[in-house]
């Protein structure tokens, strides 16, 4: 029988943990910086969207420069885009992704799933000028 203790993270682990959790957040700052939040919105077009890109739990879809829409899930969708080893998979007949859709990552090099997620609604955040 295994015990609890053996589900806990060392003292080692949490910090890498935090660590990275401080990164992502810095780097998801990074690539809002001088663009203004609007108003939420429930659902985007996927065609627009030049690059899809993960910073922890939240979904960065770039449109443009000038445009990019901000999604927070609730995790399971890491290690997306950037130098990430996973991609995207949506299933959509409408061409849109929604609010309350699921995503799967997959791995790049083995074809594997790696993980799922819920979107919550879109942010988008634009360049004002």
């Amino acid at each position: 029988m295994v015990g609890l203790s053996a589900c806990t993270l060392t003292p080692a682990q949490k910090a890498q943990v935090e660590q990275r959790a401080q990164t992502e957040r810095a780097d998801l700052d990074k690539a809002l910086r001088g663009l203004t939040p609007g108003a939420p919105t429930q659902c985007i077009s996927q065609y627009r969207t030049q690059q899809v890109r993960s910073y922890g739990p939240t979904i960065v879809y770039t449109v443009s420069p000038r445009l990019k829409y901000v999604s927070r899930t609730a995790g399971g969708c890491s290690d997306v885009g950037g130098s990430g080893n996973n991609i995207f998979v949506t299933r959509t007949t409408t061409g849109q992704l929604c609010s309350g859709d699921i995503a799967q990552t997959v791995d790049r090099t083995s074809g594997f799933f790696t993980g799922s997620c819920s979107f919550n609604e879109f942010i988008p955040y634009r360049k004002q000028g």
